[in-house]
């Protein structure tokens, strides 16, 4: 079974004493410096052309890359989303530290639970509310998008919008996803894609590999589209200072 909820009421079995202390303190501690920075943070939003970028209150299905999960969890915060998160102690670090910003969380996970997770997501879609996907987590790889949006997508007739959320300033980590960490101060660009339509309900596992791909490409779109932003403005300030 997939739940619904903000932050988990109890521990899970399995845990350590190190991880209970850990997903006592660390979303507590993390929640404080995300909204410490994020007060400090200015967005600037940008579409490709014909796109209208969503804002609150909204709903429909967003993706986004996993290594924009922090800029994105302030900036979508008043969207009172409901993301998909896996059941691993990781994902329960997440799950309460989104809580703590008003995210709803979904357990399940791409490949246990991950059917329940789905039919938790459409309940939340029927209700009017939004849901979001980090595309290509929890483990990646980067920047290859996972079936489930698309699956969801059909289940529901709703389209996919695609976004990406890049800092001017920002510690790029050493991890699978280059995960970026914004620097105070900094300017972060929200860069959307056109939406992806959804397949039809019954649409075969080549027509879903195909939709898959087309979001793939969206959210790529809007990845490069972002890096470009801040590129042209970097050549315009120096052309600017001679």
């Amino acid at each position: 079974m997939a739940t619904i909820g903000s932050v988990s009421d109890s521990v899970k079995e399995g845990f350590t004493l190190g991880q209970r202390v850990a997903l006592w303190i660390v979303p507590k501690v993390t929640a404080m410096l995300l909204a410490m920075v994020g007060a400090t943070l200015r967005f600037e939003v940008i579409a490709e052309e014909g796109v209208v970028p969503a804002t609150p209150p909204a709903r429909g299905i967003f993706c986004f890359w996993h290594r924009c999960t922090l800029p994105a969890g302030w900036y979508f915060r008043n969207f009172r989303c409901s993301i998909l998160i896996s059941r691993s102690f990781d994902g329960e670090l997440i799950a309460r530290t989104l809580g703590l910003l008003g995210y709803n969380s979904v357990r399940g996970s791409s490949s246990r639970g991950g059917a329940a997770g789905l039919m938790a997501l459409r309940d939340v879609l029927a209700a009017g509310e939004p849901v979001v996907f980090t595309a290509d987590g929890p483990r990646g790889p980067i920047y290859q998008t996972k079936v489930g949006p698309v699956k969801l997508a059909a289940m529901t007739g709703e389209a996919i919008g695609s976004f990406y959320l890049l800092p001017e300033h920002a510690w790029a980590m050493r991890s699978w996803d280059r995960f970026l960490v914004p620097l105070p101060f900094s300017r972060v660009v929200v860069s959307w894609a056109r939406a992806v339509l959804p397949p039809a309900a019954d649409a075969d596992g080549a027509t879903l590999e195909a939709k898959r791909m087309e979001l793939n490409d969206a959210l790529e779109r809007a990845r490069m589209r972002a890096e470009a932003h801040f590129a042209r403005a970097d050549s315009a300030g120096r052309r600017g200072g001679k």
